[in-house]
């Protein structure tokens, strides 16, 4: 690791990896190891995650070739130079703004979306011109494998680099001076990060995670509330950072909601063999069971330790009390509670701490205001559930403790870039006003300028 690492360093720094020919060139590289080797991530992802063909292709495959191309398309304009106004009292004086590459960084992924979550930031590692070593997570053994397979044999190791292993690894990795270190996965780890980071000041994204509500309000349309938040929290069994975590519904509404759920669940996972996923590994699976009160259930709470399988499960009269509102969920678990004030639940929210996601469904416009205006989340949906994610022109990332940092799009380019500012003066002109020794009439007219 130190070896790699130190060759990336050396590589960097013949600034090779700064012209736009070089990072279109590995772009282009890595669009072509995706798509030659996507049997091979597909039957990987359900060998980790038992994903359906869809859900692979829709949420790790596809949705980072989509970004690599866009990515591609805009990546010249995103690196030119960018004059900006200058103040009227600087005249003579011309301001720039170019963005550079930070280094080489390392990036860290998580088991849930094994290809996206790394790959996402990949793209914009590269696109800023810098050099990567790149962490899979070990829990997603086999397309951990495919990962280091695949990119190792593509890629020349002085740009990027695939290192595999577990907590030891990673504690090596963070030991080294990266100029920038992202990382993606949960909160206490997040701080692990942070802090291993901050001994060599190496600055850091982190995408962490939370409890993300979903509120339903009376006015909302139940049928496609239902539809759309079963779509978002049961996909990938739940093993979603933007998953709605839990469900406030207002109480004039909350039968009819619940019946839908369970038509909608019915409907979506018949077929639970090929359509429905699996929970990582062992820990986890005995994790979430424990989460799920019997006395609380109202639709699913089955399970099989074997196939680490958890029937999509809604739980009903769940207070802040319960041990399923004490951490995030992180599975296929939806705990249900009531309200009859939306002021209350504002009040309540307010002082949990903030979460990766918020999702809102209503008719009701002033309650779209008040909720978006009066709670803080690092993104969200009005009438819809982690579709946020999928618009490369909006930057995504956490608030507090659900993450620090955004990428995406420009967004992921300009968080592996620093954005140098710098002027250009005229020597054609040159006023004495700011030259000492200092007169009166220079302090009044500073200040006149500066008004």
């Amino acid at each position: 690791m130190e070896k790699i690492f130190q060759q990336q360093q050396r590589f960097f720094l013949t600034d090779k990896t700064k012209s736009y020919a070089f990072r279109e060139r590995e772009l282009k590289r890595l669009l072509d190891v995706l798509i030659a080797n996507e049997a091979l991530f597909q039957e990987a992802l359900v060998k980790d995650l038992n994903k359906s063909s869809f859900e692979l292709y829709a949420t790790e495959i596809g949705i980072v070739i989509a970004s690599i191309r866009n990515t591609l398309k805009k990546l010249k304009s995103w690196m030119k130079v960018r004059k900006v106004k200058t103040p009227l009292y600087q005249f003579g004086s011309k301001s720039y703004i170019q963005y550079e590459p930070l280094g080489t960084v390392l990036i860290i992924g998580p088991y849930n979306y094994p290809i996206q979550l790394v790959i996402e930031p990949l793209i914009g590692a590269l696109a800023a011109g810098n050099t990567v070593i790149l962490k899979p997570s070990e829990f997603a053994s086999h397309t951990e494998k495919a990962l280091e397979k695949v990119l190792n044999k593509a890629f020349d190791s002085r740009v990027l680099h695939v290192v595999t292993g577990g907590v030891e690894t990673t504690q090596k990795l963070l030991s080294l001076k990266f100029d920038h270190i992202f990382f993606t996965g949960s909160t206490r780890v997040g701080q692990i990060v942070y802090e291993a980071a901050a001994k060599h000041l190496i600055p850091v994204t982190l995408e962490l995670g939370g409890k993300s509500p979903t509120i339903v309000d009376e006015t909302a349309k139940i049928s496609v509330a239902a539809k759309r938040i079963v779509f978002g929290k049961f996909i990938n069994a739940g093993q979603t950072c933007i998953a709605p975590d839990y469900l406030y519904v207002h109480a004039a509404v909350k039968d009819q909601l619940i019946e839908m759920l369970i038509e909608t669940i019915d409907e979506f996972y018949n077929d639970h063999e090929t359509q429905y996923g699996r929970i990582i590994n062992d820990k986890h699976y005995q994790r979430l069971t424990k989460l799920i009160l019997k006395d609380n259930v109202i639709y699913g709470g089955n399970s099989d330790s074997k196939t680490r399988y958890i029937e999509p499960t809604l739980l009903d009269n769940i207070t802040w009390e319960d041990a399923v509102m004490q951490e995030e969920i992180f599975g296929p678990i939806l705990p249900i509670m009531t309200f009859n004030n939306l002021e209350e639940v504002i009040t309540t929210l307010k002082q949990k701490e903030k979460p990766l996601a918020l999702y809102l469904f209503t008719e009701n416009k002033s309650v779209v205001n008040n909720v978006f205006n009066s709670l803080s989340f690092g993104g969200g949906a009005i009438n819809d559930t982690i579709m946020h994610v999928a618009n490369p022109n909006l930057p995504f990332g956490g608030v507090g403790h659900s993450g620090m940092g955004v990428y995406h799009g420009v967004a992921s380019f300009k968080t592996f870039s620093h954005a140098k500012s710098y002027i250009k003066k005229s020597t054609k002109i040159d006023p004495k006003i700011a030259y000492p020794p200092y007169t009166e009439k220079q302090e009044k007219l500073v200040r006149k300028v500066l008004k």
